[in-house]
């Protein structure tokens, strides 16, 4: 049986739906910009329990999340996905805290965990990230040149 290379259809992202966990309101506007700018539909939540809540609601394709938020942390919200069988959805972390390579180790082997990004997160490389996860065509750049 042969399977060709080619084959590898990617999804729209409009289909994929993003739940954004930030406690800064700057954080929450940068991302919602760059998550929307590609395409994709978005939800926020501004702590860990909404989080959780919004996981069990709607069920997002993927989860951008701060790991200092009030109340219940990033890394609790982690465990939490573990242990509601929402282990499955990736995870891009997000800290503006410096970590040692220790805490960077533990917080990536959570299964679900795909990426590690220190605040504030470039455009380019968040968006690229969020494609490759989600395996997602980038929109078409509808720029035509100019003549005369």
């Amino acid at each position: 049986m042969e399977e060709g290379l080619g084959d590898v259809e990617l999804a729209d992202p409009a289909q994929k739906l993003v739940l954004v966990v930030d406690d800064e309101e700057s954080q929450q506007d940068l991302l919602k910009h760059i998550v929307g700018k590609e395409g994709f539909r978005l939800d926020l939540a501004k702590d860990g329990s909404e989080a959780l809540r919004k996981v069990e609601a709607m069920s997002p394709d993927l989860i951008i999340l701060d790991l200092m938020l009030p109340g219940t942390s990033g890394y609790e919200v982690l465990r939490g996905l573990q242990s509601t069988g929402n282990g499955n959805i990736p995870v891009i972390v997000l800290t503006a805290r410096t970590m040692d390579r220790k805490m960077v180790e533990m917080v990536r082997q959570e299964s679900n965990v795909r990426e590690f990004v220190q605040k504030p997160a470039s455009p380019l490389i968040l968006a690229s990230t969020l494609h490759n996860i989600l395996r997602t065509c980038p929109p078409a750049v509808k720029r035509t040149p100019k003549k005369g």
